[in-house]
């Protein structure tokens, strides 16, 4: 008999959870006995094998020849969804490579589950594209023929903090109205619905959920952010021509600092464009191991040590930078300060969000019992420090920061598709 499952395919991890209406919710095993899987996809050149997760970013590591793939959900509902990688002599599409991802999760789950999968309730961002409904709407159809490419016959969607809010529900004792504020990966998305052990026996949830709202800012910007502010200026970024006429181009770095923006400069033109701007800068030498990067592909390595760095600025106020290669080093000190100002414009966006969420409940601040926190970027100090200031006196909850959302899924897909 096949099963239905829940699927939360995140820009930074993925998980897939079942569920019964006897049994709890339970994330499957989806690599190396963690419920967690990177959303990385390595294809090696040397043995011509495509690496999963944690594997491919250790293939990566190592220095195997080959491409990295990462943060593909951020592509969903842009120009970059119709643009292609080379490997080797094969062209992959954006879709086709999130098809192989989505393929990979599938038959692990199926293993583990021995026997087939056929229906799933994927998880969705409120806002895939902020303030472009045709685009949203586009990103969601890009998706879903994705993961029906890979024989899923069934697909429903839920909102993301939804999800969370049905797995917080599990352990609630009371009526509450709870803000759901799920800072994932790609986006950031905010959910006020009344909770309680009776709401959770309720086939429909539509008339709890008093409001939803998203922005398309996340973790993977806060990286890019800290980058920019941190290490870009150590390989050129805000320095000035011989002339002192003007600054050089900003566009390379920015895109040397945005996970899937880095495959982009692996080509002819942008490394000739770069070693032109190399010839004409007053600080020749630093631009120069900012082409060695290039060269030796080492932009998603780097961009992995920054959000390292990002990482451990939640436990402690300054990190030493340090990041070499054979061409190039960067050695430069973070500390929480710096982190703070280079999110500050972010932090102001999830804050007006949350006021927008609030509003269109109808609702204040003081009328919020509980603050349920899911996703990796909830963990950051100044994002922790401006959601305490605007809620006083809700009660801070921790959820599985990783595993909440796609435990909420499973449920949801024991109750969309009858699930024993």
């Amino acid at each position: 008999m096949a099963t239905a499952c829940g699927l939360d395919f995140g820009t930074s991890n993925s998980t897939m959870g079942i569920a019964t209406h006897n049994g709890g919710p339970r994330l499957l095993a989806l690599e190396d006995g963690k419920p967690t899987i990177p959303s990385v996809l390595f294809f090696g050149f040397e043995d011509d094998t495509i690496h999963f997760g944690r594997a491919g970013v250790a293939e990566y590591v190592s220095g195997a020849e080959g491409r990295l793939m990462r943060s593909l959900k951020s592509v969903l509902g842009t120009s970059l969804i119709g643009d292609s990688t080379r490997v080797k002599a094969r062209s992959y599409g954006f879709v086709e490579i999130l098809g192989i991802f989505i393929a990979q999760l599938k038959q692990r789950a199926e293993a583990e589950l021995g026997g087939p999968v056929d229906s799933v309730v994927l998880g969705r961002p409120v806002h895939f594209v902020d303030d472009d409904a045709a685009a949203d709407a586009e990103a969601q159809k890009q998706l879903e023929g994705a993961v029906r490419a890979q024989g899923f016959r069934h697909i429903e969607f839920q909102f993301e903090p939804i999800a969370a809010a049905l797995d917080y529900e599990r352990q609630v004792s009371d009526e509450q109205l709870a803000l759901i504020v799920d800072l994932g990966g790609g986006t950031s998305d905010f959910t006020v619905i009344r909770v309680s052990p009776a709401r959770s026996k309720k086939p429909q949830r539509a008339d709890d959920i008093l409001a939803t709202a998203g922005v398309h800012v996340g973790g993977t910007d806060f990286d890019r952010l800290l980058s920019v502010a941190k290490v870009m200026p150590e390989l050129g970024l805000g320095s000035e021509t011989r002339d002192g006429k003007r600054y050089l181009p900003v566009a390379p770095y920015h895109e040397f600092a945005t996970w899937h923006r880095i495959n982009r400069l692996y080509h002819a033109k942008p490394l000739r464009d770069l070693i032109g701007t190399r010839n004409e800068a007053r600080r020749p030498e630093l631009v120069s191991q900012f082409i060695a990067l290039v060269e030796e592909r080492q932009g998603h390595r780097l961009a992995g040590a920054v959000e390292e760095a990002k990482i451990a600025l939640s436990d402690v106020a300054e990190h030493r930078f340090h990041f070499e290669s054979r061409g190039a080093q960067v050695d430069t000190v973070m500390t929480n300060g710096d982190l703070a100002r280079a999110l500050d414009n972010s932090v102001e966006r999830i804050a007006a969000t949350i006021g927008e969420t609030l509003a269109r409940a109808g609702v204040g601040a003081a009328a919020i019992d509980s603050l349920i926190l899911t996703g990796g970027s909830t963990l950051v100090p100044v994002i922790v420090a401006r959601l305490r200031a605007m809620f006083p006196d809700a009660a801070l909850v921790r959820t599985d920061v990783l595993g909440s959302v796609g435990l909420g899924l499973a449920m949801e897909a024991a109750r969309k598709f009858g699930v024993d």
